[in-house]
């Protein structure tokens, strides 16, 4: 089969591999759909980041680069191991993509999400969503009947925004700032939209990024080279700041931004992952009693975010700016997003 493997910075190879079969409590899981997120971005340009190498193989698969890239996937159940129940072949499913200890404290306390010695799958291994089939366990795959493949390859980032807002202790009615209008800036604001914020507020300077805001639920957009960010929203909350923030940029100066545009007592919650330590001031948030709240992908939300999609709460179909096939993803896939970053949102890679 064919699968996109990463072997190391800017090495990226469409490859043959054996085509992997269940083992008992295990589903193989033929790839309909797999979005490019910006985790493999990063990987392609300055890896191994979050990928094992073979000094340093991953502790729960053994795996190291070169691995099988792609973690946003939908697909269809193409093989049952041994002992599998509730699921049938055909069945259209997505996947937490997860490899977890299940021995750790965060895992006995069901957040898996955030395991000591966690991996993902498309990041940890052989098996990734850039592959014609792959294999995962059973608990981990979830049936979307009622979505399309396409939607189904958005139930992963769109679960991303809304583990964030769930965290974030946000009320209904709520006001809401989300700094950066990228992909997860943008399904953190339809996932606030979905919760019952009352006020949404996007900060993004790109013109085709702040375009696509208000479609995915934001009331007002502004531009951080036009306007002062704190103060504008401070305007548009009465002169309190949002009550909660979220930083999806993984910029010091919009982090700094974000906390200032809190409102007193507020809580600022850091959805990115940073590529370099940040630089901040800690006294802004002491001197207002800001809570910072790390948001790392999401644990227990699959089911209620394929609900959001299904009932038509949030339209994933608008952030699909392309689809390609596994052949292209070097060329129409990752230079693309890289790019011309501004203009896309999701592409998609059909296996």
């Amino acid at each position: 089969m064919k699968a996109a493997r990463f072997h190391g910075r800017g090495d990226v190879r469409v490859e043959e591999l054996p085509e992997p079969h269940p083992s008992s409590g295990q589903v193989q899981i033929a790839v309909a759909w797999c979005g490019i997120c910006g985790t493999d971005l990063h990987e392609f340009l300055d890896g191994p980041i979050f990928a094992p190498t073979p000094a340093n193989p991953h502790p729960l698969t053994g795996g190291g680069v070169p691995i099988t890239l792609g973690h946003e996937f939908s697909g269809v159940v193409a093989e049952l191991g041994q002992g599998v129940t509730g699921l049938s072949e055909g069945d259209r499913v997505v996947v937490e993509p997860y490899d977890v200890c299940g021995e750790c404290s965060a895992c006995r306390d069901g957040r898996y999400n955030i395991c000591r010695k966690l991996g993902f799958v498309g990041l940890d291994g052989d098996q990734g969503g850039f592959a014609e089939r792959m294999v995962v366990d059973q608990r981990w795959v979830h049936n979307i009947d009622g979505l399309t493949p396409e939607q189904g390859a958005l139930v992963e980032p769109l679960a991303v925004g809304y583990h964030a807002t769930r965290l974030s202790g946000l009320r209904e009615g709520g006001s809401a700032a989300v700094f950066g209008s990228g992909p997860i800036g943008l399904v953190t604001a339809a996932a606030l939209r979905a919760t019952g914020a009352g006020q949404v507020i996007v900060v993004e300077p790109a013109e085709a990024r702040k375009a696509k805001a208000p479609g995915a639920g934001a009331d007002h957009v502004l531009d951080p080279t036009e306007v002062d960010v704190p103060d504008a929203i401070r305007e548009l909350t009465d002169g309190r700041g949002a009550d909660v923030t979220f930083e999806c940029a993984g910029v010091d100066e919009v982090l700094a931004a974000a906390v200032a545009s809190t409102r007193p007592g507020g809580t600022c919650v850091n959805v990115s992952i940073w590529g370099h330590p940040a630089t901040f001031d800690v006294n802004s948030l002491v001197f207002s009693e800001v809570s910072l709240v790390g948001s790392l992908a999401y644990a227990n939300r699959h089911e209620e975010v394929i609900e959001l999609i299904r009932s038509g709460t949030v339209d994933v179909d608008q952030f699909i700016t392309g689809r390609i096939g596994l052949d292209d993803i070097v060329d129409r896939g990752f230079r693309e997003l890289i790019d011309h970053k501004e203009s896309n949102v999701k592409i998609l890679v059909q296996p």
